[in-house]
């Protein structure tokens, strides 16, 4: 079973994998198309994408052991 650091290390690797992907889509943007009646939106693609990595990042500080921890005396 993986560790928290090698499951934080995962996460960032795949979080640093999603920008690459979006940078190269947005560096060479491509219009809709429609093949066969199926259509290719590129924009919900990096929708898509986007909404993956604010996933990733909500699991990233889950992660990262970032919390407050409250406790009250009585």
């Amino acid at each position: 079973m993986a560790t928290d650091a090698e499951n934080l290390a995962s996460l960032q690797t795949i979080k640093a994998q999603l920008l690459a992907r979006i940078v190269e889509i947005t560096a060479e943007p491509k219009p809709n198309y429609t093949i066969r009646n199926q259509t290719i939106s590129w924009q919900s693609y990096l929708d898509s994408l986007f909404s993956k990595v604010k996933e990733i990042d909500t699991m990233i500080n889950a992660n990262s052991g970032v919390f407050d921890i409250e406790s009250f005396g009585y």
